[in-house]
């Protein structure tokens, strides 16, 4: 987990980029098994959607920590997009197939329309394939309605508005009417992303497998919770 009194500046996301493709690259070499092979998809995962400054960031490191995956999260993602040398690093431990899936996954999800917008065609890409060849936690940017229905874990993390507030203020070093109006910007962002990309799909609230409310519910009791519900569903589908 990262704690930070000021928006991450591109050099820090970079350089926490580059500390999760080691991740990424060294759970694969550890656990070759989970790459996919024959029909299935991607390897495991789990999605984080959440309130603006709900509190995932430290819920996905206790989830990372737990099961040896690495945390992909908006701002790396984003990231990742737009830099033509990380893509091409992921893209060279691709093989013909894992790039002609992609690119079948990419048609088969998407209208034409969000295709042919470079930004969001590269950002589907680049999540597509990270899931295509090693398990991971994927925070934020609509990955989980980017990743096969039938595979992984999606969870909604939610929180009162002012907790979130109290909880923006003391990470950016921002007084409580500052935190507002910054909640609500983001809040906004978020929206209009989610909304230009992906449709009514994003208020279907039955995308999620799994909602907590994290107000009387502490973050490693919400990681508790997500891996206990990891295993039941596998156990289900196995």
């Amino acid at each position: 987990m990262r704690s930070v009194t000021q928006p991450l500046t591109d050099h820090d996301v970079a350089r926490i980029a580059e500390r999760q493709m080691r991740n990424w690259e060294l759970a694969r070499a550890q656990h070759p098994a989970d790459e996919v092979r024959g029909t299935a998809e991607v390897a495991d995962f789990i999605c984080l959607s959440r309130d603006v400054s709900a509190g995932a960031a430290e819920i996905a490191a206790q989830l990372a920590h737990r099961l040896g995956w690495p945390v992909f999260d908006q701002e790396i993602l984003h990231f990742m997009a737009g830099d033509d040398a990380t893509r091409e690093r992921i893209y060279a431990s691709m093989d013909e197939r894992d790039l002609s899936w992609s690119e079948e996954a990419l048609r088969s999800m998407m209208d034409p329309a969000f295709v042919k917008n470079d930004y969001f065609h590269r950002l589907s890409h680049t999540v597509l394939l990270l899931a295509r060849k090693g398990s991971g936690i994927f925070i934020g940017r609509g990955a989980d309605l980017i990743l096969p229905r039938q595979r992984g874990l999606r969870v909604r993390l939610v929180a009162p508005r002012a907790a979130r507030v109290t909880r923006l203020a003391q990470r950016r070093g921002l007084s409580e009417a500052q935190a507002r109006i910054e909640l609500d910007r983001l809040e906004q962002e978020r929206s209009r992303f989610m909304r230009q990309y992906f449709g009514p799909k994003a208020d279907d609230p039955g995308r999620y497998d799994l909602v907590i409310n994290l107000a009387r519910i502490a973050p490693s009791q919400a990681a508790e919770l997500i891996l206990e519900t990891r295993r039941l569903i596998t156990a289900r589908t196995t």
